[in-house]
């Protein structure tokens, strides 16, 4: 949500800024909106305070014997149309929030302009692709020729975009989550939370998923609960209504989940293997911080998901994303991309944004200075997707022999030092 007397008193900026997100602002609708809501809220205000003088007059002209009938009609004449402008009022404050819930952020001023992800910029790149003295092949080959990813049963039980992991390939998965926690916690200074995978429309309005990306979400039926698509929504919304105190800023968290998400519009995209699924795990990384800090605290915490690709010697470059390509509520973005020989190309892996106080405004968490309030900045990032993880590890360490290496930061987790074909359950 965004700062009302700053979008107020700067309206044509304002859309100008949004311009470049590709968001047309309808700035004379908008003004037009806006004046129309505050007459109505004024005028039931001025109403209200004249019935209440009108009431307290008849009440002295009762106590003098004095007959207040014509003024007692007018005062129920009042009401009535009180009644009507609060109900007027309602309606266009509904129609105004509902607006503004569907304006994304404004961008950083450090943010690259640009249409789109063609106006992205690389920051930067770290470790060199591996040169294969054979022809590597993708995970979607790789794992079912060893026996560790299985798409055909996933489809089976659930459907397309799931996958089922076997033996070396589920354990994989499991260590790299427990790598990334033990990490995060014993080396960057974070603390573990273990949040709810089921959340409720307020969280998801807070961090900016309801109501512009209800398509993308998976809903239960008859109950007003959603599966989580990312730990951001309901790590979040751990302060949500609550002021924090400055000193205890900042406030580092990481927590694991499943992620559901319907990749509504998607298909077509990343159809092969496990690169774009509608069930995936992933480690996430969640700062609340001071204002004046926190681009700061996006720069550690992107360093902190690189350390992650560093540490398993992943080769991996840094984008700043740009205007047309930043998410709704992200006001910064640096996008993490991996090196996949079956694609011969970089893959997101993981996005690190600082929302400034776009998401704590929605969210209403404060913080307090002295006598002072004020939303404080939230940041997130993956810290790091398991499954592309997996991904970049089976593709970047495979073997002539079609086994995979185990990198060695993993080898304690995994108890093993190669993956090789699995043998057949009996």
């Amino acid at each position: 949500m965004h700062d009302l007397g700053f979008f107020r008193a700067n309206l044509d900026a304002v859309a100008e800024r949004l311009a470049a997100r590709n968001y047309k602002l309808d700035v004379e609708s908008f003004r037009d909106l806006d004046q129309r809501r505050r007459a109505a809220l004024s005028e039931a205000e001025t109403l209200k305070a004249q019935r209440n003088a009108a009431s307290q007059e008849i009440g002295k002209l009762k106590r003098q014997g004095v007959d207040t009938e014509a003024q007692q009609a007018q005062v129920r004449e009042m009401g009535d149309k009180i009644a009507t402008l609060d109900k007027r009022a309602e309606e266009l404050e509904t129609e105004y929030r509902a607006l503004m819930a569907r304006i994304p952020n404004l961008a950083h001023e450090s943010v690259p302009a640009g249409a789109d992800a063609g106006a992205n910029v690389e920051i930067h790149r770290w470790g060199t692709p591996p040169a294969f003295a054979f022809q590597p092949k993708a995970h979607w080959d790789l794992g079912p020729e060893l026996g560790v990813l299985d798409l055909e049963r996933a489809t089976k039980i659930t459907g397309a975009r799931f996958a089922v992991y076997w033996d070396l390939g589920a354990k994989l998965e499991r260590a790299l989550i427990n790598f990334m926690l033990d990490t995060h916690t014993r080396e960057h200074g974070y603390t573990e939370v273990l949040p709810p995978f089921l959340i409720n429309s307020t969280s998801l309005y807070g961090t900016g998923q309801l109501p512009k990306f209800e398509e993308d979400l998976f809903h239960l039926q008859g109950f007003d609960l959603w599966l989580a698509p990312t730990a951001e929504v309901p790590v979040t919304n751990l302060f949500r209504d609550e002021t924090i105190d400055a000193e205890k800023l900042p406030i580092s968290l990481c927590a694991y989940t499943p992620c559901f998400r319907s990749e509504a519009g998607s298909y077509g995209r990343d159809v092969r293997g496990i690169i774009r699924q509608h069930q995936f795990q992933k480690v996430e990384l969640v700062k609340f911080a001071r204002p004046d800090q926190s681009h700061e605290q996006l720069e550690k915490l992107t360093s902190d998901a690189e350390d992650i690709l560093k540490r398993l010697n992943l080769p991996f470059r840094r984008i700043v994303l740009s205007t047309g390509d930043m998410g709704f509520s992200s006001a910064k973005t640096y996008d993490l991309e991996v090196w996949l020989p079956g694609l011969n190309d970089y893959k997101e892996i993981s996005s690190c944004s600082n929302f400034e106080a776009f998401q704590a405004r929605r969210a209403n968490i404060r913080i307090r200075t002295g006598k002072k309030t004020e939303p404080l900045h939230t940041l997130n990032g993956s810290g790091l997707a398991a499954g592309r993880t997996w991904v970049a590890i089976v593709e970047n360490y495979q073997q002539a022999d079609g086994s995979v290496i185990v990198p060695d930061a993993l080898r304690p987790y995994l108890n093993a030092e190669r993956i090789t074909k699995r043998a057949e359950l009996k």
